[in-house]
């Protein structure tokens, strides 16, 4: 089975108009930008837990038997919502339900995050209020949104009347029929001809949009785009602005359409990106024979055929066979790793060469490709305080210029007896710009592009909360053990003294250590292996515990430890120890033979990602609980400003905290279990992939290919989301407020406002997917 067949990428969880939820204009995934300052009308009464029947006993919450448990957190999928006011409005409408803790509505990722106690229970008043708010729009389980969209997609006249293929139709035969009339009134033909152009023109582009907003102005929307478009184009109409009346309506069009295929676009690539769950698994049966079944059936203990080309469809153990693996899904590190019986490997990565037998060792919904899954999804809901912001301040921005509208309308004429034509005019084109869709769009466009960049490059950032505060900080603060070393021991240097060799030494010592399995015993015996020496036996084995091993090989007695152990044997004096590293000393037959150093190895990547941080005018520290010496030594070899060595687990976290008052918002990199208080207490807390889950769990941060390479990436894509995201808003709000002032000076007309709405609308979502398609990479994959 290939990749394709092994994976189904379920790209459109986001739901799709249906045919009563006002945008019938729209495609299935376009946009319908309804504003919402008039909608949030509930009835207080009605959301209070007496009112609020229980999804799964069917009483109301008050009495509900079901029995109690912890606050948690929930992902449900929403469908029928088009756009990021809509969104912004069935959240605010939401949050009134008695008995949430916290709700977040995502557009760009079409999820709803609901905290509460049982938070299944509240599913039935969620579609009630999402549907009264947002006609047709539905909150369901995320599988059975997975399901509705594997099933045939049969559309009916009305689906397919409103469709995308018909909003296709509508804006070809709008735009011949609008230049036709252009070409008639240009060339002097009869009036009725061309007006009657304008007019089909209208017809076909502009009735749709005037049905909805009637629809929305019934319901008490008077700030609904659609309304505030209508009484603009028809406004102009009323004027005898035939062009302008149609040619606005015909570009907001276009730039709408546009505009939503490119956010449909980059939502649905990093979804895909993300969503790496098989759809089916090959499950190895008693007797041997194969059966294709669903991959959320596969239970712990299943043995799963993978063939070259597949996917790794769970977290699990190979029990038979041998293969190069493609990790880069998952850890975006593109250099594949070799695997056999007896390897761990987890779910997303690529088995490119032999066939694998694997023993599946968590179910999918605890599997690696489900864990990335939901924390994209659970990062698309967390919103940052700048998307808050801009929520907040589109409450307040379209009825100030639609009030400045009326103003410009009705008081220079009042006041100095100008044209009243002019000032209508002037007026028409403020409404066309007073949506603010470019700002609620783009900004948290902006930040799911941004997690979107991440995920792909093995970089899991747990919200737009997380990937802004990253873009704050100011410091950057490691572990040593795991972070900036591999964590395991290695030898580092061999030196023998007069009359011994290297290779001699290693053999030697390794020959003794052998029948250890202490770390630094584990080590030497690594290196002798691998450099292929032949080992003796040894004998009389004495090994004294935290000090060294004593044993005869070859008639020689060789001792090997610490100085303590070897001045044991009668050797008063050895070298001074190293800069870095544990020294093991050697004596043959009571003379000092050499020394072996073991150490940490410290990260390739280490001293170019650290330069790269401190480039980026960051200061650089590290906390340890190994010794001042070896401390010192990593940091002068990677280029770390300031050091905390010797420092216990409780420790760390008073120092980060010192760090913090004195140098500002910081981050910290680590992956021990010892690490998860001092990752919650940072700004932003990092954790390695390869770590411990608690530390995963405890941090904002995953980087899952464990490479330090990461970090600087991480920065750049949190500093340039920043950037983008109030490049939009300057962008937005300067070009509003400039045609404004234009209009009022007489410079501006209808076609300028267009521009400013649906034309800046669209250069704003541009520019906010460059982020994920950004070509950028971490240093080990140049």
């Amino acid at each position: 089975m290939s990749i394709r067949q092994n994976q189904v990428h379920r790209d459109g969880d986001h739901g799709s108009c249906s045919d009563n939820c006002g945008c019938h204009h729209h495609p299935h995934d376009s946009a319908c930008h309804h504003s919402g300052q008039e909608t949030d009308r509930l009835d207080p009464s009605d959301l209070s837990a007496h009112h609020i029947t229980c999804s799964r006993c069917s009483l109301p919450m008050d009495r509900c038997v079901c029995p109690p448990q912890e606050a948690a957190t929930k992902l449900f999928s929403i469908q029928g919502l088009d756009c990021a006011d809509c969104a912004a409005k069935v959240e605010r409408g939401i949050q009134q339900i008695e008995g949430l803790e916290a709700v977040s509505v995502s557009f760009t990722a079409g999820v709803v995050q609901v905290k509460a106690k049982d938070p299944d229970r509240f599913l039935g008043i969620l579609n009630t209020v999402a549907d009264r708010l947002e006609p047709g729009c539905a909150i369901v389980e995320r599988r059975a949104a997975r399901s509705a969209e594997s099933e045939p997609d049969a559309k009916g006249l009305t689906e397919w009347f409103f469709g995308e293929d018909y909003a296709k139709i509508q804006l070809i035969l709008g735009a011949i029929l609008f230049a036709l009339g252009e070409v008639l009134a240009h060339i002097g033909g009869a009036d009725s001809l061309w007006i009657g152009c304008y007019l089909g023109a209208y017809a076909v582009i502009g009735l749709p949009i005037v049905a909805v907003a009637i629809r929305m102005l019934i319901k008490g929307q008077l700030f609904d785009e659609h309304f505030l478009m209508a009484v603009a184009t028809l406004g102009a109409f009323a004027i005898r602005q035939w062009p302008e009346a149609v040619g606005v309506m015909l570009f907001y069009r276009i730039g709408e359409f546009f505009e939503d295929k490119a956010t449909e676009r980059s939502r649905s690539q990093i979804m895909a990106a993300a969503d790496l769950r098989p759809e089916v698994v090959n499950l190895v049966s008693e007797n041997g024979k194969t059966e294709v079944i669903p991959s959320e059936d596969a239970k712990i203990g299943d043995l799963v055929l993978v063939h070259a080309g597949d996917r790794i469809p769970l977290d699990g153990t190979i029990v038979e066979g041998h293969s190069q693996i493609d990790t880069s899904p998952v850890t975006g590190e593109p250099v594949p790793i070799s695997v056999k019986t007896g390897d761990a490997v987890v779910s997303g990565c690529v088995n490119t060469a032999g066939t694998l037998t694997l023993r599946v060792d968590k179910p999918l919904s605890e599997s690696m490709v489900t864990r990335i899954l939901d924390a994209v999804e659970n990062a698309a809901a967390s919103k940052p305080k700048m998307d808050r912001f801009i929520s907040r301040f589109s409450k307040y921005y379209t009825p100030f210029v639609v009030f400045t509208a009326i103003a410009t309308a009705i008081l220079p004429p009042l006041i100095g007896g100008a044209s009243w034509d002019k000032w209508i005019y002037t007026a028409l084109s403020f409404l066309v710009i007073s949506c603010p869709c470019a700002l609620v769009l783009s900004v948290p466009l902006a930040y799911f592009s941004g997690i979107g960049a991440g995920s792909k490059l093995g970089i899991l950032f747990k919200g737009g909360l997380a990937l802004e505060s990253l873009s704050d900080v100011k410091n950057v603060v490691f572990d040593k053990t795991g972070t900036i070393t591999e964590g395991n021991f290695a030898v580092q240097s061999i030196a023998p003294e007069s009359g011994m060799t290297a290779d001699e030494l290693l053999a030697l010592t390794a020959a003794a250590e052998a029948h250890s399995n202490h770390p630094i015993a584990v080590s030497i015996v690594h290196r002798a292996k691998r450099d292929h020496l032949d080992l003796s036996p040894a004998a009389d084995i004495v090994e004294t515990a935290g000090q060294g091993i004593a044993a005869n090989i070859d008639g020689r007695t060789v001792c090997v430890g610490n100085a303590k152990h070897i001045a044991a044997s009668g050797i008063s004096h050895v070298p001074d120890g190293t800069a870095y590293g544990t020294p093991v000393y050697v004596a043959v037959n009571g003379t000092f033979a050499g020394t072996i150093v073991i150490a940490d190895t410290i990260k390739d990547e280490a001293a170019d990602a650290i330069g790269r941080i401190k480039q980026a005018g960051l200061s650089t520290a590290m906390l340890t609980g190994d010794t001042e010496e070896n401390a010192q030594a990593v940091a002068s070899k990677t280029g770390i400003d300031a050091v905390y060595a010797k420092l216990l687990p409780e420790e760390k976290l008073g120092t980060l905290q010192q760090i913090r008052q004195s140098g500002g918002s910081t981050m910290f990199v680590g992956d021990g279990i010892n690490d998860a208080p001092v990752l919650a207490g940072a700004n932003v807390g990092a954790a390695m992939g390869s770590g411990a889950d608690a530390a995963i769990e405890a941090a904002d941060v995953v980087f899952m290919n464990s490479n330090l390479d990461a970090i600087p990436t991480a920065l750049d894509i949190a500093a340039q989301t920043k950037r983008v995201s109030w490049a939009n808003i300057v962008f937005a709000l300067s070009v509003k407020a400039i045609v404004m002032i234009l209009g009022l000076l007489g410079f501006a007309n209808m076609w300028f406002a267009v521009f400013a709405d649906t034309g800046v609308a669209m250069l704003c979502v541009l520019n906010a997917i460059r982020i994920l398609y950004q070509k950028r990479g971490l240093a080990s994959m140049a």
